[in-house]
């Protein structure tokens, strides 16, 4: 047999952890559902000539799919890569069925996707994203772009992640100040800039120049990216700079009025950060990042933008805004390293004991009453010692153990049922006994 060795990049937590992923998921999910946006799943493969170009450096993570048994004949086939995010293949989803979806259509997805990057802390070559979207055909109305934070502001609101901060951008900004300055590798430039958080302003400065920036030029991006603003004053440090260019206008009076607008309904939650690039391409207008406060080195926990012609037939435009919470990036952080948990590690919440074999049957019948009326409940694999069969659920972090009344002198005897974890024991019945209301509903907590 040959030896299991672990693979690098590919996150598996253990059943008590999965069960608190599970539950920050169904909060994902819950709160996406309060605001109007539906279910989707997609495929997990693209072609990759649809993925490559699609995303960056993309062409450089992504995981070609073939058969190993293919012949000649599948050679034929177009070349299939798993997907790197949830933009893309949601993209190609609106063009295949736009005739069958009502627009604006709002879509939430939760999926696993794949990159083939060099794992690190937070970063995976398999991870789970949770998106929501909003596409419309021809024109997206602005106001969508100061929903969706608010939306993600509502989930995170719910999780016990302690502060944490929106920023925001408009690639206008830097697009526009760039072109006044007469750089025209506008991409390029982004991508640079992007990387400043990893390798520091001086390294920055070093390749934009080696990109043939001058100096002077060089020093006036850098200044761009170092404003941060809570309010709109961005407007005045920008212009201080002394860079003209008609899309940066447009690029600062769109992002103030996404400042200004959110701050009318969640004062404080957005920050205008104007380093902020985003790697992606398809971005056109404003884009997001958030960032756990005292974690800021940890990078950004969600992120996206506006995209204007990812959906496209090349007859019919359908431009939208998203946002990704990166689940796997977030959780190895939460569970990972600061311990989140649930309130009970398990989903079960009562191990229905067996008195010897012949009672079992009886001990199912129990087991089936209480699932009938929603309690979790697991019967006792063997009929043991009691007091193994106690031991046995509380390894496992069931709180409750139900023991059959049995009988005494022909007369049957109540159902007792212990909580293990004040030893209290009561009498009990099947069909009306109920779980206390903190057993009931589980919660997330951090430890502390």
């Amino acid at each position: 047999m040959s030896k299991v060795t672990p693979i690098s990049g590919f996150l598996e937590w253990l059943p008590a952890q999965r069960y608190a992923e599970q539950m920050v998921l169904d909060v994902i999910a819950e709160v996406f559902e309060l605001h109007g946006f539906e279910p989707i799943n997609t495929r997990a493969v693209e072609p990759v000539e649809r993925l490559v170009g699609k995303g960056g450096d993309a062409d450089k993570e992504i995981y070609a799919v073939s058969r190993l048994a293919a012949d000649e004949s599948d050679a034929k086939e177009a070349g299939l890569g798993l997907h790197f995010d949830l933009t893309v293949p949601f993209a190609r989803y609106v063009l295949e069925n736009s005739g069958k979806l009502t627009f604006p259509f709002r879509r939430y997805q939760i999926q696993p996707v794949w990159r083939g990057e060099r794992p690190q802390a937070g970063r995976y070559r398999e991870f789970v994203q949770a998106d929501i979207d909003i596409v419309d055909g021809g024109e997206l109305p602005f106001h969508y772009e100061v929903e969706l934070p608010l939306v993600i502001a509502d989930v995170f609101k719910r999780l016990p992640i302690g502060d944490f901060r929106i920023q925001v951008n408009n690639r206008k900004i830097p697009e526009g100040f760039y072109r006044g300055l007469g750089i025209d590798d506008i991409t390029g430039t982004l991508r640079i800039v992007d990387k400043l958080d990893k390798i520091g302003p001086a390294k920055v400065k070093e390749l934009l120049v080696a990109e043939g920036v001058s100096d002077e030029n060089a020093d006036k991006v850098l200044a761009l990216a170092a404003i941060s603003t809570s309010d709109s004053s961005f407007v005045e440090k920008v212009r201080a700079l002394g860079v003209e260019h008609e899309i940066l206008d447009e690029g600062l009076a769109q992002l103030k009025a996404v400042i200004d607008t959110a701050a009318e309904h969640a004062p404080g939650l957005l920050v205008a950060e104007l380093k902020i690039a985003r790697g992606l391409d398809y971005y056109t207008g404003t884009v997001y990042e958030t960032q756990l406060v005292g974690d800021e080195a940890y990078g950004s926990i969600c992120s996206g933008g506006r995209y204007d012609a990812l959906a496209s037939d090349g007859k019919k435009t359908y431009p939208g805004v998203g946002l990704s919470i990166g689940v796997s990036r977030l959780l190895a952080k939460l569970i990972g390293e600061r311990g989140l948990a649930a309130t009970r590690p398990t989903p079960t919440a009562v191990l229905v004991a067996v008195t010897d074999e012949a009672s079992r049957d009886e001990s199912m019948r129990v087991a089936a009453a209480l699932r009938a009326r929603g309690i979790p409940t697991l019967v006792s694999p063997k009929a043991a010692k009691f007091g193994k069969q106690i031991q046995f659920a509380d390894r496992r972090g069931i709180p409750f153990v139900w023991f059959l009344g049995g009988e005494s002198d022909g007369v049957p005897n109540a159902d007792q049922v212990k909580d293990l974890r004040s030893g209290d024991q009561s009498d009990a019945d099947r069909h009306t006994w109920t779980l206390p209301a903190e057993d009931a509903q589980p919660t997330l907590h951090l430890p502390g």
